[in-house]
């Protein structure tokens, strides 16, 4: 399979501009008792600033190893760079999936996201996804409520949206979902992420060559990369150690719970205004466990939406659950 033409996604942004959507239905329908039919949008890239009223910024300096304390709380004992060494461990244990491009990577996953950005109650919603191995085909999902077991949605065609021209979906089919040829040494997996960068979709106007050149760029694609399909155990593990070096992230003291209700250690990264983007990992095994992101405004931060990973297969068809 040729890499050599892939833009890696950020899922999480993607998932959280859909979910945006669905839930709000969902709230519309229960409220007028109908049953939710109508379809929502599935967008592409690296776009948090529209589901959430943030911008993504690139960041340069020194590694901050340090931790970040919250009230009396003891702050944890590792800086954020030996954890995501520690995950670099844990993502090489891991048995490596290989898929045929007619495949498609099966992702679950739990999403806590509010109704707004920054009012209304919580939801959480469990979320399948069908992505194509070989990028030949359009992503498919289906989505329910945590609360409602039989409340599944039908299995929807997902297409990318224009950039230029919101209300226009593009054709074309999305990347491969399935990044089996990345490669799985820190320095050559540096230098493949400068030639390909993630899309930020910059606003016109915007100064590309100064953002894409920045120093920072590698590790803003890395991170999109997580949730970008399916990355083998190896090329996973030269990711976080590729994290290990991005400057400014921090450890947040104190017990962290993601969306699924596992206790785990969470790294807040640097790069977004108007918010904070926080990697989850398992305390104990300090496998990835998935990601929050929260908002502050005047002053204060409140959890915007928090997404817990819970399996990664490899099937033949979408609809099909390993």
């Amino acid at each position: 399979m040729n890499t050599t033409e892939r833009s890696p996604q950020g899922f999480e942004e993607q998932l959280l501009r859909d979910l945006s959507a669905h839930v709000a239905q969902r709230a519309e329908l229960a409220s007028a008792g109908r049953t939710a039919g109508r379809r929502t949008r599935f967008l592409r890239g690296w776009r948090l600033a529209g589901a959430a009223g943030m911008a993504v910024t690139l960041t340069a300096g020194a590694l901050a190893v340090q931790t970040m304390r919250f009230g009396d709380q003891s702050p944890p004992s590792a800086s954020a760079s030996e954890i995501f060494h520690l995950a670099a461990d844990a993502a090489r244990q891991q048995p490596e999936l290989t898929a045929r491009p007619e495949q498609y990577v099966f992702m679950e996953s739990l999403a806590t996201i509010r109704d707004l950005p920054d009012s209304g109650p919580y939801r959480t919603t469990r979320n399948q996804l069908w992505q194509s191995a070989g990028g030949v085909a359009y992503t498919q999902a289906r989505y329910r409520p945590e609360s409602d077991p039989n409340g599944w949605g039908e299995l929807t065609v997902l297409r990318e949206e224009d950039p230029a021209d919101p209300e226009k979906e593009l054709d074309a089919f999305p990347p491969p979902a399935y990044h089996g040829d990345l490669p799985t040494d820190p320095d050559e997996l540096l230098r493949y992420l400068r030639e390909h960068p993630v899309d930020l979709h910059l606003p016109e106007g915007a100064d590309e060559k100064a953002v894409y050149g920045s120093e920072s760029m590698p590790y803003t694609t890395a991170r999109s990369m997580l949730y970008g399909g399916y990355v083998p155990p190896r090329a996973r593990a030269a990711l976080f150690e590729l994290l290990a070096r991005q400057p400014g992230a921090v450890v947040i003291s104190g017990d962290v719970v993601d969306a699924a209700g596992r206790h785990g250690v969470a790294i807040r990264m640097p790069g977004v205004i108007g918010g904070n983007d926080d990697f989850l990992f398992d305390r104990d095994t300090h496998a990835f466990l998935g990601t929050r992101t929260s908002l502050v405004r005047n002053g204060k931060e409140s959890m915007y939406a928090a997404i817990a990973v819970l399996r990664i297969a490899i099937v033949d068809r979408p609809g099909q659950l390993p």
